[in-house]
């Protein structure tokens, strides 16, 4: 039988810790949030296991220490504004809501984010506001925020994304070309984004923050 409490601290104390995630906050809302009820049905089992699982065409949840490392990065209080694109079947949201003053998720797919708003609901991040549009273009109705994560990988530097948040602002994700991108946090200044890198890992691409192709003469 499947014990999803053994397998969500064995996550975390063999994936998550292992990966100098030493938040205690961050580490007891991930071990407060049940992972399994965020994946498709009949992947339950996997779901913390140490790799991407599909939720749709083109679409993947990313491994668990990449979120983890992401969340450590950015610091996240309890007074920040949050916007989370590409939010999947919620997992990402229902972290951050444990985390942050108010959450704000964005997914593309409008049959996602009907499952994303159930499942936030069932487990008690009902606070959580579900939106639909298009990723990159981020959403601007509930703007400026403290902090905008990308629950992936984009090859481009989102600009448009840095003119949401906040003045001092923050923006972590993936930045980079698979199979090897960088866990990045570009940080607002004087209406510029600019990234430091933090760590490398593969994480799923996307849509909408494909690089354009090099023209090449």
């Amino acid at each position: 039988m499947f014990d999803s409490a053994t397998a969500r601290r064995n996550m975390v104390d063999g994936q998550v810790r292992t990966a100098d995630v030493t938040n205690p906050d961050l580490i007891a809302a991930l071990l407060e949030v049940p992972r399994e009820r965020f994946v498709p049905a009949g992947l339950e089992a996997q779901a913390y296991l140490d790799g991407e699982i599909a939720i749709a065409p083109g679409r993947a949840l990313p491994r668990p220490m990449v979120l983890a490392r992401l969340l450590q990065a950015a610091r996240v209080s309890e007074r920040d504004h949050v916007l989370d694109i590409g939010c999947g079947l919620g997992y990402s949201a229902a972290v951050l809501a444990r985390l942050a003053g108010s959450v704000v998720a964005l997914e593309a797919d409008a049959s996602l984010a009907r499952q994303t708003k159930a499942a936030l609901a069932a487990n008690g991040a009902g606070d959580v506001i579900v939106v639909s549009g298009p990723l990159v273009e981020g959403w601007p109705a509930a703007a400026p925020y403290d902090l905008i994560l990308l629950d992936g990988a984009t090859e481009i530097v989102p600009d448009a994304l840095g003119r949401q948040l906040k003045p001092g602002g923050r923006l972590v994700c993936m930045f980079g070309r698979s199979p090897i991108a960088k866990g990045t946090i570009f940080r607002l200044a004087e209406g510029c984004l600019l990234g430091r890198a933090i760590f490398d890992a593969a994480a799923p691409l996307l849509p909408g923050f494909t690089a354009l192709p090099a023209f090449v003469f």
